[in-house]
């Protein structure tokens, strides 16, 4: 036999969640040629800025000393225009020659100098054109399968090389209904906690795949500010560090939001539940040493207890052993037993 017990627990909930990536990319081609290199396996970790593939330079190349040839022919007709100009302003302050000859002149070197200036933009361009065929990773994360290999001709409009995902930190995703956002409301503001503060935002713990719950926790990074008119739910969102990588993108996990402050509930052991077709019941011993058998509302788990909701009162001793051998109505002779949690 075991007493019904009070102990200060605090209130848990669990929602199916989704793992989701911070930043996750397809990592493209960003000018088209002949596939050179490729520097790296499949499912690496790579760095911010690492070179990932090399496409051929050697046109890109050509096309910027063309660039900059162009360039030097538009400033030497520019220094043209401009001595052109000045001897035509000489000439027509003394008359020699008629104003359209002069404005003419003016004319012909501001085309010179937007010919010099769309040569300095088309060198850029040519530049920006030869940097891309380094191709670089563009934040921390992990390589997924490489889809294109050496010899392969590329280009921006072909399909992804690679894509990256951060695995570190990570976000869970999960959705509330609108009356469980609002008691969680409640429950921040009567704790005077500010959910836009996510340094005191309540803590979230995960379930993974295989079962387990994750050893870190995490906590609240975003909540939705509309209800989703097809589901009647809210998005909120928690933040992990993931610091072993087992929280993926696109994994469903089990979300548990508990409560800041801990409030008493009674707790009895979970051997003493048994079930029939009309829920968990219980066997009680009365003061006069009769079983009676009594419904309940269970609520979490904790340890080798568990949270009856409704049911019993603190005190009423249950059954925990040899319940296969008495019924309701019998009398026993009660022998305790260790405490749920204990």
């Amino acid at each position: 036999m075991a007493e019904a017990v009070i102990k200060p627990v605090k209130d848990t909930a669990a929602f199916i969640g989704r793992g989701e990536a911070i930043d996750k990319a397809d990592i493209m081609a960003r000018v088209s040629g002949y596939l050179e290199e490729v520097l790296v396996q499949d499912g690496a970790e790579v760095q911010k800025g690492d070179l990932l593939f090399r496409i051929e330079r050697s046109a890109y190349e050509a096309v910027l000393e063309s660039r900059r040839a162009e360039l030097a022919q538009a400033e030497a007709n520019l220094e043209l225009a401009s001595l052109d100009l000045a001897r035509k302003q000489e000439l027509f302050e003394r008359g020699s020659v008629p104003e359209a000859d002069r404005d003419t002149a003016r004319a012909n070197e501001l085309v010179a100098e937007a010919q010099v200036r769309a040569a300095q933009a088309a060198i850029r361009q040519a530049e920006l054109d030869l940097s891309y065929t380094a191709v670089r990773a563009p934040f921390s994360g992990r390589l997924g399968r490489i889809k294109v290999s050496t010899g392969d001709v590329v280009s921006p409009s072909g399909s992804a090389l690679v894509n990256i995902v951060r695995e570190a930190p990570v976000y869970v995703s999960f959705s509330l209904n609108e009356k469980q956002f609002v008691e969680i409301l409640q429950q921040l503001a009567a704790e005077g906690i500010d959910r836009a503060d996510t340094g005191t935002a309540p803590e979230v713990f995960v379930v993974l795949p295989n079962g387990e719950e994750l050893e870190e926790k995490g906590r609240i990074a975003f909540a939705g500010n509309r209800v989703d008119p097809a589901t009647g739910a809210v998005t909120v969102r928690a933040k992990f560090e993931n610091g072993h990588r087992l929280i993926l993108d696109g994994a469903f996990l089990t979300v548990g939001l508990q409560s800041q402050e801990a409030v008493d509930r009674i707790i009895i052991s979970q051997a003493a539940i048994q079930r029939d077709q009309q829920g968990p019941f219980v066997l009680v011993v009365d003061d006069q040493n009769q079983v009676q058998q009594r419904y309940i509302v269970t609520g979490d788990v904790q340890g080798t207890g568990i949270i009856v909701l409704d049911g019993l009162v603190q005190g009423e001793t249950v059954v925990v052993q040899g319940l296969q051998k008495i019924r309701p109505g019998v009398e026993v002779d009660p022998v305790p037993a260790a405490q749920a949690g204990d």
